[in-house]
């Protein structure tokens, strides 16, 4: 075994300590393969954590990758291993020879680089990623909390998004070029890329990772995605990393048994074993682990400009038990379910990032109903400040999939998520998950015919934007993705040659448009002060109706959801202010591949009592349509609101709890 030279300087004493204490928030400054100049020789040192190691050599394509002849030396008492090597210059291949104390020779990946060879070949590279130069200063100084802002997530994954003609992927830098116009055209506010840090298998989608510091060399190096992020950003959109802390891959040249023992993950494979996933869990009681995580999550930030991160499978880290069968898990010390170590983990990650990060966006894929994920630490909280509702998800998209003549014995799938919709943050997620492995995709999952899938999806897509929480659509569903999403294949962009998909596309554009320039959408989103009930219970209709509120009493939306095939010729609702009110937008328009059935005259309110407010107003409601009204704010005389009053017929006698008559205007079937 080799001692480390006191001539030959390495990692210091201070961050030592700061690693096992799990608090090298920047260990990626100084472990793997940095570039150094010693006595006028310019090379690169490399460090490793290995304490259990007996030799620890580099292994290279120039050696034959017998890492016996490039010992590296050990820092006493400090598990650390490291040597700086004169003539190794950036692009050269590399892995670390691990003699553990059985006697086993191993060959590892760095877990620290920066870079890696393209699949199948699992070598690091080394890399430098200083000397970008960065033009997205006027972006990063304008970020603010995004509570009371619009929030519209487009999730991509980079492989399938587009592929050239041959079917050969786009690197990052191509893929700019492509991705910058389309979503300023579709108005998303951010885009979140799935996993891009190295991984062995495609059709894991970057969720099983062997590279944690590496962005997939897939698409290119790690300055083409600053290229992305920093194009992204002069363009005005945020951009978000899907980041994967719950497990890694079992591959041979990754984390598991890094230097012969348990390492990185638990030593109790009750602990460490995810066996639906066939991959290992982190050790989350190793402050060492700790350090590996939160460095990496500050490095994606720092080095790549992130503006946060998506965290995935939350649930899966904080639950002993998650899709475990008795047996399978191991209750904590006082017999729960929660892992402590996995909560003071994540605890301890939010706290840091937003001590460097105000600003950043920390969400949780949290699918239980873990109390206070985004209420901060000191008050006992996660310490996120968004969580993906995974609750809405799941009871809409039930609702939405339900053949139409069973919605009405459903309708509490539609009225039971406002009940916690501002217990937490929320972002609504309609993600990756809900379209694949035989789910369909968002448009097949309506039912009906081939018409009324699209107008059903209309509506759908209306109901989403118009719920409380910000939102996240997975690309392909703003122009109906046919079929489930093609992991292997890029989106079927041939649709929009088609009609009905390209008038979905014009609706999602303008829908999007609607909800940047609408306060009502956003402004007290995590607020009970910005929403309001008008219709919870016409389940004998399929009818849904809400106010949506900003702070000013001019913004308020009024929202109605038909989720039957049936037009409601008169539909009665009550409001609050009385005056004019006009459609802002509706699903049924023939631009959007409507039938036409449109509210397009100033519509008066009556003083009819309804609903529990003085007035009432009632509109056609086309069948599978979303219809949003606001109150003109042009002020008429009384005169005039009585004039336009007389025009309309009197209301008839109600023969259903919301049917009355209205003045409305029928458009041509399209």
């Amino acid at each position: 075994m080799a001692i480390q030279p006191l001539a030959d300087p390495a990692i210091s004493p201070e961050d030592i300590y700061l690693f096992h204490e799990g608090n090298l928030h920047h260990s990626y400054r100084i472990l793997g393969a940095q570039p150094e100049t010693q006595d006028h020789r310019q090379g690169y040192r490399f460090t490793v954590w290995a304490p259990n190691a007996k030799e620890v050599g580099l292994a290279l394509d120039r050696n034959d990758w017998k890492g016996e002849q490039a010992p590296l030396y050990k820092i006493p008492d400090s598990g650390f291993w490291t040597r700086f090597f004169p003539e190794i210059s950036e692009g050269t291949l590399y892995k670390f020879r691990i003699l553990t104390e059985n006697g086993v020779e191993l060959l590892k990946a760095d877990p620290y680089a920066f870079h890696a060879e393209v699949r199948p070949r699992t070598a690091s590279i080394t890399s430098s990623i200083q000397g970008y130069k960065w033009n997205d200063g006027a972006w990063r100084r304008k970020q603010r909390a995004v509570y009371n802002k619009p929030l519209h997530i487009y999730e991509m994954h980079i492989g399938t998004w587009k592929r050239k003609e041959d079917g050969s992927l786009y690197s990052y830098r191509e893929i700019a070029d492509l991705l910058v116009p389309y979503l300023l055209e579709m108005k998303y506010t951010h885009v979140e890329m799935m996993p891009l840090s190295e991984h062995p298998y495609d059709l894991s989608w970057g969720y099983q990772s062997t590279g944690f510091f590496a962005p997939t060399s897939r698409f290119g190096g790690p300055k083409d995605l600053m290229y992305l992020v920093d194009t992204l950003h002069q363009a005005g959109i945020g951009v978000l990393l899907d980041w994967v802390p719950a497990h890694f891959a079992k591959d041979a040249h990754g984390l598991r048994l890094f230097d012969g023992t348990p390492l990185f993950e638990y030593a109790d494979p009750l602990l460490a074993e995810k066996p639906g996933w066939g991959t290992l869990s982190f050790d989350y009681s190793k402050p060492e682990v700790r350090s590996f995580l939160i460095s990496n999550a500050l490095y994606w930030m720092e080095m790549y400009h992130f503006d946060g991160l998506r965290v995935d499978a939350v649930t899966s880290m904080i639950r002993l038990d998650f899709e475990k069968h008795s047996g399978q898990y191991r209750p904590n010390a006082d017999g729960g379910l929660e892992n402590k170590e996995a909560v003071a983990f994540l605890q301890q990650l939010n706290e840091t990032i937003f001590k460097y990060y105000p600003y950043a966006l920390m969400m949780a894929e949290e699918s239980s109903a873990w109390p206070m994920v985004t209420s901060p630490v000191d008050v006992g909280g996660l310490g996120f400040n968004y969580k993906w509702n995974m609750g809405w998800m799941n009871d809409t998209l039930d609702y939405m999939k339900t053949d139409f003549h069973d919605r009405p014995s459903k309708h509490h799938l539609l009225t039971f998520p406002v009940v916690y919709s501002f217990s937490e943050n929320y972002v609504l997620p309609l993600s990756h998950d809900e379209v694949v492995h035989g789910k369909k995709s968002l448009l097949d999952k309506m039912p009906g015919s081939y018409e009324q899938k699209f107008d059903g999806m209309r509506a759908f897509l209306g109901y989403f934007m118009t719920f409380p929480g910000k939102k996240l659509l997975f690309m392909g569903g703003e122009f109906g993705q046919f079929i489930e999403w093609k992991d292997e294949d890029e989106l079927d962009w041939f649709l929009l040659d088609y009609d009905s998909h390209r008038k979905l596309h014009k609706f999602e554009r303008d829908l999007s448009e609607l909800y940047l320039s609408e306060k009502a959408l956003w402004e007290l989103d995590h607020s009970l002060d910005g929403y309001e009930w008008i219709t919870p219970d016409d389940h004998g209709q399929s009818v849904i109706s809400y106010v949506r509120k900003g702070k000013k009493p001019a913004d308020t939306l009024l929202v109605l959801v038909n989720f039957q095939p049936v037009k409601r010729e008169r539909y009665r609702i009550g409001v609050m202010r009385p005056g004019m009110y006009a459609e802002v937008l509706n699903s049924d328009h023939p631009d959007y591949g409507g039938s036409g059935i449109l509210n397009d005259m100033q519509i008066a309110t009556e003083k009819i009592p309804f609903h529990g407010h003085p007035h009432s107003l009632e509109i056609v409601l086309p069948p599978l349509s979303v219809v949003i009204l606001k109150k003109n704010t042009r002020r008429k005389t009384d005169e005039t609101a009585n004039e336009v009053a007389s025009v309309r017929p009197k209301a008839l006698k109600n023969t259903n709890t919301n049917k009355t008559t209205a003045k409305s205007k029928r458009g041509k079937k399209a």
